[in-house]
């Protein structure tokens, strides 16, 4: 059963305030949670170079970012006289926006029972906050899922029209990189997902998380056979415009990208949004893959430790993230979309197939071992052809570049 038990039995004021105070923490701990990533990422790199990173703004830098916030608020908002007025105000907000909105659907504590990999859940998860049973997230839609790819695509074009409404050339390069970067890897994330929702049985996050319950053994990182996590991973690193798939900002090329134009708040805004588009993606692997806020409690505080591997998992997850930053070399634009359409693209279709092919056979009873040949078999083969057509596609170009140009002699004399 998804949904909030809050509203299950109708809406008074108390269910509203209850509402109300999620909204306003969720809210609240994203925004410091993202001040926190800003610092965790300054000095983690800081120590991996053999640097100092910020001391100086409070005890170890950790008020760097709030003065950082702070200088944002009172500098000068310019803004480019060919842009366009309404649209470059508007899209800083569309990429913090979809940001928040996307993490809305995170279950991010509750005690989860073991209910098996295709268990419903039920009423898993629930705490009481003052006299009101509820989950620990702002909203549980039976179509959680759709809403978050829905919110990963509308977060491209906060990018897009950031490009284009400044009137330069150098922000709406970066602008139409980062639309056929989205394109490019949105298609793959999109199909990890599916094979999430293929084995778990349900669109909600809430009974996602509860199919995961009882142990590593019931995580859809195994269940799903560990593919569709990596394709996750690399697609939302290329989402996020995150290295080494930063092209979108290529400081050499394009000086800062698509939020070039930008300054003061506004340009808080984009900053912003990319550290909480991190954390948010970050806790939505832990969600799909790792079980969410499922794990054992021990003596005591019953309502404590979910939130406690919950965000260890998410810590974790930063922390890799800057790990890639400081140890990946960026990738040039063709092997950029090689990877998303040549690689990612293929090896999802066939695993989707492959799992819905292993449902089938546990449906029907028929035998694993012949099934798992099967699909071997096919793999191969769609491989070959695939490598075959791209091999001749790169032939065909390479002959095309190599035929002399064409001579006009006519009207010489």
């Amino acid at each position: 059963m998804t949904g909030d038990p809050l509203f299950a039995d109708g809406v008074d004021w108390g269910d509203i305030a209850v509402m109300g105070v999620k909204v306003v923490v969720a809210f609240a701990a994203l925004l410091v949670a993202t001040m926190f990533m800003i610092w965790f990422e300054r000095k983690l790199i800081s120590d991996m170079q053999h640097r100092i990173g910020p001391n100086v703004a409070g005890p170890w830098g950790l008020l760097q970012a709030f003065a950082d916030g702070v200088k944002f608020f009172f500098k000068e908002d310019l803004r480019p006289a060919n842009a366009d007025p309404l649209v470059f105000r508007l899209a800083p907000y569309i990429s913090a926006v979809t940001a928040f909105v996307a993490f809305a659907i995170v279950p991010v504590g509750g005690v989860f029972a073991d209910t098996g990999p295709s268990g419903d859940g039920g009423r898993q998860g629930t705490v009481t906050l003052f006299g009101k049973e509820t989950i620990l997230q702002v909203a549980d839609p039976p179509v959680g899922i759709l809403l978050l790819l829905a919110m990963s695509s509308v977060a491209v074009y906060g990018v897009m029209l950031a490009g284009w409404s400044s009137g330069s050339k150098y922000p709406l390069i970066g602008s139409v990189r980062a639309s056929a970067q989205a394109i490019s890897y949105e298609a793959a994330l999109g199909m990890s997902v599916v094979a999430v929702v293929i084995v778990a049985g349900s669109l909600s996050t809430q009974s996602i998380v509860a199919s995961q319950a009882g142990g590593v053994n019931n995580w859809l990182l195994l269940t799903t056979g560990i593919v569709p996590f990596l394709v996750f991973l690399i697609s939302a690193t290329a989402e996020l415009n995150r290295p080494p798939f930063d092209l979108v900002e290529a400081e050499q090329e394009l000086v800062g990208g698509f939020h070039t134009e930008y300054s003061s708040i506004r340009f808080a805004l984009f900053f912003l949004a990319e550290f909480m588009n991190v954390i948010t993606m970050s806790a939505i692997m832990v969600t799909l893959f790792f079980g969410g806020p499922a794990g054992p409690v021990f003596f005591g505080w019953t309502w404590l430790w979910p939130t406690v591997w919950f965000l260890a998992k998410v810590v974790a997850f930063l922390f890799m993230f800057v790990w890639f930053r400081a140890t990946l070399p960026r990738l040039r634009y063709d092997q950029l979309m090689s990877l998303g359409w040549k690689v990612l693209i293929p090896v999802m279709l066939f695993w989707l197939m492959f799992l819905g092919l292993v449902q089938l056979a546990g449906v029907q009873g028929w035998n694993r071992i012949w099934v798992f040949i099967a699909a071997a078999i096919g793999f191969a083969l769609g491989w070959a052809l695939l490598a075959a057509a791209l091999k001749a596609a790169k032939r065909n170009f390479a002959d095309d570049d190599t035929e002399p140009l064409p001579t006009h002699t006519a009207g010489r004399s």
